[in-house]
């Protein structure tokens, strides 16, 4: 049977820090988010294309729902694609 000593792991346990999230909006005083650029909108879209959720990005709630407002509007205009294999 294997010991204690005997365990190895690649990283020690509890040493991992996770930053902390921040809503890039608030911090920066950013009021509106332009839905004709797509290069900034691209930084919420994963490579299927879908909305990238708060919880990955730290987007507030408030800019969040302005951001999914902004993408919707540039697909509908064709600045983004609604899907695609390799967005990035």
């Amino acid at each position: 049977m294997a010991q204690n000593d005997e365990i190895r792991y690649l990283t020690p346990q509890g040493s991992e820090q996770k930053k902390k999230k921040y809503c890039r909006f608030k911090k920066s005083g950013i009021k509106y988010i332009d839905y004709k650029d797509p290069e900034f909108l691209k930084k919420f879209l994963n490579e299927q294309g879908k909305i990238l959720p708060r919880r990955i990005t730290g987007t507030s709630l408030k800019f969040q729902r302005k951001v999914a407002q902004a993408v919707k509007k540039a697909r509908h205009l064709a600045l983004l694609p609604y899907v695609t294999d390799m967005m990035k």
